[in-house]
């Protein structure tokens, strides 16, 4: 498909047309944002998008309660909805970015954990009128170009042309050799405690290991006086940036590849992220999310990587924490979902990953005719399998527990097209990198039957891959 007179604009590049060489060369340009399938394989996995320079952005540095952060949003996306280009992958430009997990406090009345040393905004999203629209299956890419915020369609159609050859001529440009953004020099931050964290000398935590025990008794303890089912408690680790947020995404896709990676660039922070898990997909009014509970560290011989494999599969104590998750989202999308239409097609299945194995499941149903994405959100958000169950005062006992604010983690990075097509993940296996330092927070549900040991391990397991990328 060739640049045409109708709109958008949509031209096809050369299927050699590399994702990290296209971030490489538009890297410099404002509010950068790469949603990257680095672990393709159905049923998912197959897409990746890189946008940047949006027509108009959104930021809130604090949720408020009572608030509707997604007002002026929708408003404006409302205003320029249309039809997707049949035969394209499915995000062709709209609003994407950032909900922070603290975004939640907009709809219920849930208080922060005491520290917050990286200040990041709640939600930072962009209303996007260009992409790049790679689909691995299929080996082909395109731009896509809009010409927004242009009414008149002469000018828009101007626009449009002039937006698709400026990407054109980055993409052709030289690529930069070395740090994209350069380095920051550490600064000194009035820091939440840290201690070592066992078996590095350059990697801190917010707990030590028989806090964090202690802390999975407690919850423990919650469960058995009847406060809830299950808690996520996490562990915030942290170092110095060894490098830029561009060369860190591109080790990171390389030794922990997931279909739910992203690289945000905003202002003066990033976010990085081998997210292996999905939020919430929307297509045709249909709604898919896609909770993980349930991990298993990878072994080396394929004998024993295989009984991990059973071993996870027929393990009570993860099926009871993934299908109490399972219950919790089908409880949310009843919210806004058409009656009867709520369905789980799978139920607790191992799906295997560079250094972890998981159990997933997957929960769809049909939007109500009169729901719109913003009210699916609001209805969702944060995601279940990361808070816990019932989901309040699981969040309660998190921000009791927890040392830090969560901040990105657990958060989302999202698209909603112009079409309305959405797809989202949960910020899980993710970076935050700011002031020349690096968050990382790992946990794990807690439920009756948890061993503190084992949970505390679990968080290790996870944050390995992660920290091969340093």
């Amino acid at each position: 498909m060739t640049a045409s007179s109708t709109l958008p604009l949509v031209e096809e590049l050369p299927p050699s047309t590399d994702v990290m060489t296209a971030v490489r060369s538009l890297a410099h340009w404002p509010r950068l944002l790469l949603l990257d399938s680095t672990l393709q394989r159905e049923p998912v996995g197959r897409y990746s998008f890189l946008m940047a320079d949006p027509v108009a952005q959104w930021q809130f540095d604090f949720a408020r309660f009572g608030s509707d952060p997604f007002s002026d949003v929708s408003a404006q996306w409302e205003r320029w909805r249309g039809e997707a280009v049949p035969g394209l992958p499915p995000f062709q430009g709209g609003v994407a970015g950032l909900l922070g997990y603290e975004l939640g406090q907009s709809w219920e009345k849930i208080r922060s954990a005491a520290n917050d040393e990286f200040q990041l905004p709640v939600m930072a999203v962009g209303l996007y009128d260009w992409v790049l629209a790679w689909d691995h299956v299929a080996q082909r890419v395109w731009i896509i170009s809009h010409g927004w915020p242009e009414a008149d369609l002469s000018n828009r159609r101007t626009r449009a042309t002039e937006r698709l050859r400026k990407v054109k001529e980055a993409l052709a440009s030289k690529i930069l050799v070395g740090p994209v953004g350069g380095l920051v020099e550490p600064r000194s931050l009035d820091l939440t405690e840290q201690f070592p964290l066992a078996g590095s000398s350059t990697v801190t935590s917010t707990f030590t290991r028989d806090d964090y025990l202690r802390s999975v008794q407690m919850v423990i303890d919650y469960i058995h006086a009847g406060d809830l089912f299950q808690a996520n408690l996490s562990q915030r680790l942290l170092a110095q940036a060894p490098c830029d947020s561009v060369e860190l995404f591109a080790r990171l896709r390389t030794v922990n590849p997931a279909p739910f990676a992203g690289l945000m660039r905003w202002d003066d922070w990033a976010i990085v992220s081998a997210s292996p898990e999905r939020f919430l997909c929307v297509t045709d009014g249909e709604v898919e999310t896609r909770p993980i509970k349930g991990t298993r560290q990878r072994k080396r011989g394929p004998e024993a990587d295989l009984f991990t494999r059973d071993e996870l599969r027929e393990s009570h104590k993860d099926q009871a924490e993934n299908v109490m998750i399972v219950d919790l989202l089908r409880n949310d999308l009843s919210r806004v979902c058409e009656a009867g239409s709520i369905r789980v097609p799978h139920l607790c299945t191992v799906e295997t990953y560079e250094t972890v194995q998981h159990l997933v499941s997957e929960v769809r149903g049909q939007l109500r005719s009169e729901t719109t994405i913003w009210d699916l959100f609001r209805a969702t958000f944060p995601g279940g399998s990361i808070t816990g169950a019932p989901k309040v005062r699981a969040m309660q006992i998190i921000a009791e527990l927890e040392r830090t604010v969560r901040g990105p983690y657990c958060g989302s990075l999202f698209y909603v097209g112009f079409d309305g097509q959405t797809d989202s993940n949960l910020l899980i296996r993710s970076f935050v990198q700011r002031y020349g330092w690096l968050q990382c927070n790992v946990g794990g549900g807690i439920v009756a039957q948890s061993n503190p040991a084992a949970e505390y391990e679990e968080t290790l397991t996870k944050a390995a891959g992660m920290l091969k990328a340093l």
